[in-house]
């Protein structure tokens, strides 16, 4: 151990955007909770790429006890999840960390009736949840974003079939997640190319935050993208769009 520079997180004043983490390039920060969190003392250089991407100014130095940077444990880290094709971590969790999916028959993939239609995934990103994307994910730069509530896949059939084809997919849910999402939506339309976007929501109530969250997002960004609304049923059925 020994006293040196070093990041500190204010929980209270991070609004979980995951900006820094994607800035992060030793893989010292990830999101915990919807939060960006430290990981390991040993990851972190102190050199702060993650200061000026934090729009809430969340993160600071501090000059305390901490174990030296480990430049080789990070090198030997970063060529890991390169050799996997995998961007650099985000942080220790692998489910967090952000990649492409390439479905290679998926250029061939032709949808049929109920009954005999494909079972092919349609998903082409990981992660999926909006608290866990990181803003600046490669897949997002001239993607056709669908923007759902978690609930529409399971109440829809066809999600995969209908909404998901060819557009990058991000989730969540403004009842269970205690976080205004315009925020994380505003730096992802911002910081990216967005072709279009499509909100697909539950006809329940609380799902209007989604909405909500989508439209301000767009307001902030200060940019004209196509965008539409879903409305569905909880019997599965589109109501409107």
């Amino acid at each position: 151990m020994m006293i040196r520079k070093i990041i500190h997180i204010d929980q209270d004043r991070c609004n979980g955007c995951g900006l820094c983490a994607a800035a992060c390039h030793e893989g010292a920060i990830a999101m915990v909770d919807g939060k960006a969190t430290l990981l390991r003392d040993d990851y972190c250089d102190g050199l702060g790429n993650c200061l000026p991407v934090c729009p809430t100014g969340a993160i600071t130095f501090e000059e305390r006890e901490a174990l030296a940077y480990n430049e080789e444990e990070v090198k030997r880290n970063q060529q890991a999840h390169t050799a996997v094709h995998m961007d650099p971590p985000a942080g220790g969790c692998p489910g967090s960390r952000a990649r492409a999916i390439h479905h290679h028959d998926s250029a061939h993939v032709s949808y049929n009736p109920p009954e005999t239609q494909t079972t092919t995934s349609q998903l082409n990103q990981w992660p999926v949840q909006i608290q866990l994307v990181p803003v600046n994910a490669p897949y997002f730069e001239n993607a056709h974003l669908l923007i759902a509530a978690d609930c529409a896949a399971y109440a829809y059939a066809g999600f995969h079939r209908d909404f998901m084809r060819n557009k990058i997919t991000i989730i969540g849910c403004p009842k269970l997640d205690d976080v205004d999402y315009s925020d994380k939506l505003t730096a992802i339309i911002k910081a990216n190319h967005i072709k279009s976007v499509t909100v697909v929501r539950m006809e329940v109530p609380c799902c209007g935050g989604i909405e909500h969250a989508v439209i301000t997002a767009l307001q902030n960004s200060g940019k004209m993208i196509p965008w539409q609304t879903v409305t569905l049923s909880t019997d599965g059925e589109i109501l409107e769009r």
